[in-house]
């Protein structure tokens, strides 16, 4: 009977969490945004009107005429694309103190073929949280190891991961770090070299393997051959060794910077860095070098102690002034919510607003690949945009309206829900 009685009390405790969480259903179908300030990011601003059909937009100008489509007044608000987080954990971990709902990291160092995208939790709490604040799309990566796996870029929007896949793949490499790991780091300066380039031979040695797999793979190509046996590993870095993907490669200090330049260089690797926290040190060969670049958290501290607090929110704007390609990141899951406030701060040390709008829209889309679909208000592109009544770098600017590959989105959240849960409690408080 008690066993009874317990069961019960879980699946209350279950079905009224459940509908704790749950959200007003997306609404599809053609949108009209009316008389708003149309920020396109990629051909300036402008007052009109935006067409929203099939998940993309259709049309964008001043006075569009479509009567079977459902009006939104925009009036005195803001119209802009939706923003792309370069790298994150969101989907892929709920509670960082509970293991049971982390996801992101697999045994080994060894791991180019474990994919994010299957592990990615389309109901997490995280999700409409993140999406409030007008961020529509995200990297999920994994962490951990030399080779992490594989990150993919989703739409937060949907049912099942592919329904969220938005078309970008890479394997993720964590860069063999040259220094001291962290201010708890009580290694000797002999231990440090040793474990550098103990893992730097391990690096190279891995990456022969897979140039060899490579060019067996294209013989087996060109002469109709059967490829003996199969290799999951190798098979997953077959296109970046083939000079057909990118690589996101995390680095953040100095000489590893210099060092990953010089050895995506050597082996001609298609190149992403993630990180980059000390990118104004070399910002010039950066930019030299041509390598892309996803930076942040800037919300973060410095990397050096004699360094100035403002060294992560200057980092962006200095690279960006000296050439590099720069998004920015938040390398965060319940908080990717903030990615605007992390482009905020580089706006206002030396990015600019423009440059950090493009940071966070059509910047991250090149880089990935797909500016003909994300990154800007154009008629073509997927229908990834939002309303605010301000600008959405300012804390105080509330998201009216939200639309994901042309889905309507409730602005809800668990936060939303408990706010007007609570505002407006009985019995209350006389």
């Amino acid at each position: 009977m008690n066993i009874k009685i317990y069961i019960l009390g879980l699946l209350v405790f279950c079905i009224s969490w459940t509908q704790a969480q749950q959200v007003t259903p997306s609404e599809s179908g053609a949108f009209i945004l009316k008389n708003g300030t149309v920020h396109t990011v990629t051909k300036g601003t402008m007052t009109g009107d935006v067409l929203i059909k099939d998940g993309k937009i259709a049309d964008v100008g001043a006075n569009i005429v479509a009567a079977d489509a459902t009006e939104v007044d925009c009036t005195g608000k803001h119209i802009y694309p939706g923003m792309i987080d370069g790298m994150t954990r969101l989907g892929l971990e709920e509670i960082g103190a509970v293991s049971l709902t982390r996801d992101f990291n697999e045994l080994g160092d060894f791991n180019p073929h474990m994919k994010a995208l299957t592990a990615v939790n389309p109901g997490s709490v995280s999700i409409p949280v993140t999406r409030t604040n007008g961020v529509t799309s995200v990297i999920a990566a994994p962490t951990g190891g030399l080779f992490s796996g594989q990150a993919s870029l989703i739409n937060l929007h949907g049912y099942t991961p592919q329904q969220m896949y938005a078309g970008f793949t890479a394997v993720i490499m964590n860069f063999p770090s040259s220094g001291k790991r962290g201010r708890w780091d009580r290694r000797s300066a002999e231990d440090i070299k040793k474990d550098a380039d103990k893992a730097a031979k391990k690096l190279n040695g891995i990456w022969d393997k897979a140039q060899d797999y490579a060019r067996m793979d294209s013989i087996a190509q060109a002469t109709g051959a059967v490829k003996e046996g199969y290799n999951p590993q190798m098979e997953a870095l077959l296109s970046t060794a083939q000079g057909n993907a990118s690589m996101m490669i995390r680095v953040n200090k100095k000489q590893d910077i210099l060092n990953a330049i010089e050895w995506v260089q050597e082996r001609e690797i298609k190149a992403i860095f993630v990180g980059v926290a000390e990118g104004w040190r070399v910002a010039k060969e950066l930019a030299e070098a041509n390598i892309p670049c996803v930076v942040g958290p800037v919300l973060g501290m410095p990397t050096r102690g004699y360094d100035r607090y403002d060294r992560p929110y200057k980092n962006p704007g200095v690279m960006q002034q000296a050439g590099v390609k720069v998004a920015i990141m938040t390398n965060d899951s319940e908080n990717v919510r903030n990615l605007p406030f992390n482009a905020g701060f580089a706006a206002t040390y030396g990015m600019g607003k423009e440059e950090a709008l493009k940071a966070v829209t059509i910047v991250p889309a090149e880089i990935f690949g797909l500016a003909d679909q994300l990154g800007s208000i154009e008629a073509g592109k997927v229908a990834n945009l939002f309303v605010s009544d301000g600008d959405p770098f300012e804390t105080k600017t509330q998201i009216t309206d939200l639309f994901i590959e042309g889905w309507k989105v409730p602005i809800e959240s668990r936060h939303t829900l408990l706010y007007e849960e609570f505002i407006k409690r009985s019995p209350g408080l006389e």
